[in-house]
């Protein structure tokens, strides 16, 4: 099976001749630098992964806020950038950029899509969504405080947000189709979601009603993206059409065994605790033994449960490949009884 046809295949639960390899998140930068004094030779993230024998999953940023240099940026995670209807109307003429405005690399995009209609990479688009892109614009806190406070100024980032994702789709679409998308949210941290069912019904369930058949519609799958414990999650998002979920994080609390009971047809991708990889090969087989019923479910792709540390030696790095090459053969052999 190419690389292509071995995703699809996991994702509708169907036969694979072995799981796919995948990183999804890459490396810290610190991470790089470490095995750099290791004796790697830095390259860039797709280089990576050709140099350690992964399969190729390319991933396009798309973002109504950074996609045009000319629009202002937070001066740090958390600060924001307006606090109310006039600022927001100030700073509107710089955000949602269409046309020329929406700057990507189009020529990356079409060489990216006829390695993908080749079968050699799996393509995906990353948005901002409907909780994180907000908590951007108003900054952490005030955002929170924006879904009692300024109701209306929440509904009107939202249904502008998802204006610009139909647009952009059209856009992007008109060269490449992705596979899947993933919705970056980061709903949740180590204590469950950060608002309550009501908050996510009235202020983003409305919205991703309205996006994600589209997406759908031409054929690419959706995931949400949330750091923390998701278990609360889990069904909100299947509820507005929402297909898989990633990372999964064990220090968390997540497990993928309390999820797949919630919602079987759910997919998911990560889950392997990053934690375990300083402490050598009999720690991360452990891992992978925990993983390997539910990577035999199909649906799921094991992957680091976030980006790899930079607790973790070259070495130790070498031999997560190895074992997860032997455990994505073991892990396909449910498809093969």
């Amino acid at each position: 099976m190419n690389t292509r046809e071995r995703f699809h295949a996991v994702m509708n639960f169907q036969p694979v001749d072995r799981l796919p390899m995948i990183e999804w998140a890459t490396w810290w930068d610190k991470t790089i630098q470490r095995w750099s004094g290791e004796g790697l030779v830095p390259t860039d993230r797709y280089e990576l992964y050709d140099h350690f024998g992964l399969d190729m999953y390319r991933q396009l940023w798309t973002s109504s806020l950074y996609n045009c240099p000319e629009t202002p940026q937070p001066a740090c995670h958390g600060a924001g950038l307006c606090h109310d209807e006039a600022s927001y109307e100030a700073l509107r003429p710089w955000l949602f950029p269409r046309g020329d405005r929406f700057q990507f690399d189009r020529e990356m995009w079409r060489d990216w899509t006829r390695e993908q209609q080749r079968g050699d990479c799996v393509n995906w688009v990353t948005f901002f969504s409907f909780f994180f892109f907000p908590r951007i614009l108003l900054g952490i806190e005030p955002h929170l405080y924006a879904f009692h406070d300024q109701p209306t100024l929440m509904h009107r980032i939202n249904r502008e947000l998802a204006d610009w994702m139909l647009d952009t789709l059209d856009t992007l679409c008109a060269i490449g189709t992705p596979d899947f998308v993933s919705v970056s949210e980061d709903m949740s941290y180590n204590h469950g979601p950060m608002i309550s069912k009501a908050l996510f019904d009235e202020f983003c369930a409305p919205y991703y009603r309205r996006v994600i058949p589209e997406f759908k519609r031409r054929g690419i799958r959706v995931f949400m993206d949330s750091d923390g414990d998701v278990t609360g999650l889990v069904d909100w998002f299947a509820e507005v059409g929402v297909e898989g979920i990633l990372p999964l994080e064990r220090q968390a609390g997540v497990d993928l065994n309390v999820l797949r009971a919630k919602q079987p047809g759910m997919r998911f991708i990560g889950h392997f605790d990053k934690m375990t990889m300083p402490h050598g090969e009999a720690a991360m087989r452990a891992e992978f033994e925990r993983l390997l019923p539910l990577m035999k479910q199909g649906g799921f792709i094991p992957s680091v449960d976030h980006q790899t540390p930079p607790g973790v030696s070259l070495e130790n790095y070498h031999i997560f490949l190895r074992l997860l090459r032997e455990y994505c053969v073991k892990g396909a052999e449910w498809s093969k009884a």
